[in-house]
């Protein structure tokens, strides 16, 4: 406990000293009956109607214009829930933490019969969205949980019961009545469970219709036709297909109306005396063009956690399929003077390590089914690290790489054993100084996992001091999607092997490529494999087979990321090490290059193509850009650039092939680049001169 308070106390006095400055835009005030949050960017106007919160204006600071909207009903709506007997209003400034920024908190709680309703606003400085989160107590009606019906199940046009039919019995979080029936939407919707998924984004763009139209996806960007601006729903909530109690779509657009649905808690969820907490709904404004929408997302993710800690170049041996047979003490010593040669930062021991035997095992009789029944199943294997981890530790420590862990919290009974979960995590921080795991084999099947599953992590990071940083795997069962656990640390996505063949470089700059419109690629960890490993599970005249490409280039695809070298590095051969040079480069250049926003340019990877990243760094007259050239004959390719203003601009390469160039831009945006061979990639730090 005392390290806890210590760092609250630490938390505490930074806050004092700099948030006070930097919150001083945000808002959060009740005269009347009116409730107004903002910053210097984004206002929300409700009228306070005793809590139940009707919006009745959105103001957007910086173009100085007001929307008015046409409400007619609460923005949150439940079936079979009454009208509010009261409401209360609070604020306070909440302060930083080792990996989260200061911001203003407003809560609002509300009586609605039987249901207590808990909103707390979340307000960034200088951040063009306003979060919500809600929590729920008392009694939800049954009534909430009618099935949804099909559109092709509909009576005809002119039936007004048709109409009301479209309307599932769904929970709506918030609401928006624009002052347009002309309201052009696009709905994102992302699938993890990649070991079975290889297309990770699909997009569903729609006009609005006097019928109701229900969408899935986790992020919604629209806009009025007749005007020039843009606006965003994001739904902080796991992927639509895994979402609890979820009523089949996310979103409903209707004319002018827009509508966020799903709560993600059950009326069987909900206790009569303690909170739940269900999903979140963030509203963001922006200018009338996507790219603009996009990056106002941008600015609220980056928002929710800023850790120079999360960069990394991690090394994980199970990529090579070695499984649990290999990891012992001599192995992991020598593997990490191989990974320091070349230039790793971070070492994890995959399962394997422990005691006990995972189902994933390589030898026989290993279960993840009541763990707990079985002594010292978490402890190093006194067979393969007699003296535990602290002489790996020290070396690792020596060589200045950081030692990580993998880790499969017990799923038995809704994690009901999470604080002794969370203990094990805490035991290695404590005797090793261990502070960044591998979170694997995640089943969040009901509302009381879910709830268990945050409380382990919380732990942990309350007696870490911030210092934890979860690594949590996105691969298979339901997860916590893209969009949801976002603060605890980055995202493990993909499983690739190229002893299966389904290893395939396109493949995985493809899904990074898709993703990184829509959400940071800062926080996913990017694979590399070895390339010279089992060359004879591809076609021999295969031109996208892995063996094709400069092992540069592998590592180059993974650089918006989080590079993760998938092998064990004692199966390189020699000739691989001199992939240490591109990543000195990269090290001195990578935390200003994640420090940008970072959006996909050019084409969607296919192997074939002329494809990239772009880094937009603040002021906007500098950043850096990736080039890829797939197995394309041409060699050059002409990219439109974001946010260039007309001047004469040098690119100075930086790795790569190609040549640094200085080129003069127009009204156009456009910039074209010279690679000499298919298969190369050129990355360039770019600058206004003039």
């Amino acid at each position: 406990m005392k390290y806890v308070l210590t760092w609250v106390l630490l938390s505490l006095i930074s806050f004092l000293s700099t948030a006070q400055s930097s919150l001083i835009s945000c808002r959060a005030e009740l005269q009347g009956d009116t409730l107004r949050l903002g910053n210097s960017r984004i206002e929300r106007v409700f009228l306070f109607n005793k809590g139940q919160l009707q919006t009745v204006a959105v103001i957007d600071k910086m173009k100085k214009r007001r929307w008015t909207l046409l409400e007619r009903q609460p923005d949150f709506y439940a079936p079979g829930i009454r009208s509010s007997s009261g409401g209360s209003f609070t604020s306070e400034m909440v302060p930083a933490t080792a990996t989260t920024p200061a911001y203003l908190k407003a809560e609002i709680i509300t009586q609605l019969g039987e249901l207590s309703l808990k909103r707390i606003f979340r307000i960034y400085p200088d951040c063009p969205a306003i979060a919500c989160d809600y929590y729920v107590k008392g009694r939800l009606p049954e009534s909430g949980r009618a099935a949804e019906s099909s559109a092709y199940d509909l009576r005809n046009i002119e039936s007004t019961a048709a109409q009301q039919a479209g309307q599932a019995q769904a929970i709506f979080l918030d609401r928006l009545n624009l002052p347009s029936h002309h309201i052009q939407a696009k709905s994102i919707e992302f699938f993890d469970a990649t070991d079975q998924n290889n297309t990770l984004v699909q997009e569903y763009p729609r006009l609005s219709y006097r019928q109701q139209l229900r969408l899935r996806g986790n992020l919604l960007l629209f806009h009025e036709l007749t005007r020039s601006s843009g606006w965003f729903f994001l739904k902080e909530a796991p992927v639509s297909g895994v979402q609890l109690a979820y009523p089949g779509f996310d979103f409903t657009l209707k004319n002018n109306q827009v509508q966020v649905a799903g709560l993600g808690v059950s009326p069987q969820d909900i206790h009569p005396q303690e909170w739940t907490r269900g999903y979140s709904v963030v509203l963001g404004i922006s200018g009338g063009s996507e790219e603009e929408q996009l990056r106002a997302l941008r600015s609220y993710q980056q928002q929710l956690r800023k850790s120079p800690a999360d960069e990394m170049i991690l090394l994980n041996t199970w990529g090579d399929r070695g499984q649990d047979k290999n990891i012992n003490e001599t192995f992991v010593r020598q593997e990490l003077q191989r990974a320091a040669r070349l230039g790793v930062t971070h070492f994890q021991l995959d399962d394997g390590w422990q005691q006990g035997k995972s189902a994933n095992s390589a030898f026989q009789g290993g279960s993840f089914t009541n763990i707990w029944q079985k002594p010292g199943y978490w402890e190093p294997d006194p067979a393969k690290f007699p003296g535990g981890f602290s002489t790996i530790q020290r070396e690792a420590q020596q060589l200045g790489i950081s030692l990580s862990t993998w880790f499969n919290p017990s799923v038995d009974s809704s994690f009901k054993h999470w604080a002794r979960d969370a203990q094990v995590l805490i035991d290695q921080y404590r005797r090793y100084g261990i502070h960044m795991w591998k979170i694997d084999g995640v089943k969040i099947a009901d509302k009381p996992a879910e709830i268990n599953f945050r409380r382990m992590l919380d732990t942990v990071t309350a007696v870490t001091r911030g210092k934890a940083l979860f690594n949590l795997d996105v691969t298979a069962g339901r997860r916590f999607g893209y969009h949801y656990f976002y603060e605890y640390g980055n995202l493990f996505l993909e499983n690739r092997y190229t002893d299966w063949g389904n290893y395939y470089p396109h493949y995985t700059l493809r899904n990074l490529w898709m993703l990184s419109r829509y959400l940071p690629p800062q926080r996913l960890q990017i694979e590399f494999l070895n390339k010279w490993r089992n060359q004879d599970k591809y076609l021999a005249n295969d031109p996208l087979s892995p063996a094709k490409y400069s092992f540069d280039y592998l590592f180059a695809l993974t650089m918006p990321g989080q590079p993760l070298a998938w092998m064990e590095a004692r199966n390189l051969p020699e000739e691989a090490f001199k992939l240490s040079g591109l990543i000195k480069i990269y090290q001195k250049h990578s935390r200003e290059w994640h420090k940008g926003h970072i959006f996909p340019i050019g084409e969607e990877p296919s192997g074939t193509h002329w494809t990239g990243f772009q880094s937009l760094l603040s002021p906007s007259t500098s950043g850096y850009v990736l080039i890829f050239r797939e197995n394309n004959e041409q060699s050059q390719k002409s990219f439109d650039l974001l946010s260039l203003t007309p001047g004469k601009y040098r690119f100075t390469l930086l790795a790569g092939e190609g040549k640094s160039f200085t080129t003069p831009l127009s009204i156009s945006p456009s910039v074209t680049f010279h690679l000499p061979q298919p298969r190369s990639f050129g990355w360039y730090r770019y600058e206004k001169v003039n």
